[in-house]
């Protein structure tokens, strides 16, 4: 089971990312960025799975995939890596409620870092930003389900 976790976590952080790609018509732009709550659900369920250089071309595939500024999923998603990182290593044992916590302050951070640097601070999109966070945080424990399933620790034996 830690053979077939070891690659399906980078291949759904990938496909997590190219969700961006399907045709979704919708009037307030409100599509989670799944490929970082899927790196965040794996990191948060299943530390050993990926060494702490991984964002970054995880980050650099998103940004490829996006149309972001180039390197601004680099950036924000190893920042959040390694924040949560320092955040594991602080705590002493996590749950459901604390992993939630964790994982939408780091889908927040990197939303609000990607507002900033992708468009200008006169822009109105802040109603949309806020809108994105909300959904994006209320998906959190479904794919930290979808992780933990396909990680080997959703199955009961």
């Amino acid at each position: 089971m830690w053979r077939r976790a070891r690659w399906l976590a980078p291949v759904t952080v990938m496909i997590g990312s190219a969700i961006t790609l399907i045709p979704f018509v919708a009037v307030v732009p409100i599509l989670p960025p799944f490929g970082l709550m899927m790196l965040i659900g794996w990191r948060l369920l299943r530390p050993d799975i990926f060494p702490p250089w991984s964002p970054l071309l995880l980050g650099l595939f998103d940004d490829l995939l996006s149309g972001q500024p180039m390197g601004s999923a680099m950036f924000f998603w190893t920042a959040c890596f390694l924040a949560v990182d320092v955040i594991d290593s602080r705590l002493v044992w996590r749950d459901l409620w604390h992993n939630w916590v964790i994982g939408a302050g780091a889908v927040a951070v990197t939303l609000i870092g990607g507002r900033i640097v992708a468009s200008p601070i006169g822009a109105h999109v802040d109603t949309a930003v806020l809108f994105q966070i909300i959904v994006s945080v209320a998906m959190l424990p479904f794919l930290f389900r979808i992780c933990a399933h396909l990680g080997g620790r959703g199955r009961r034996t």
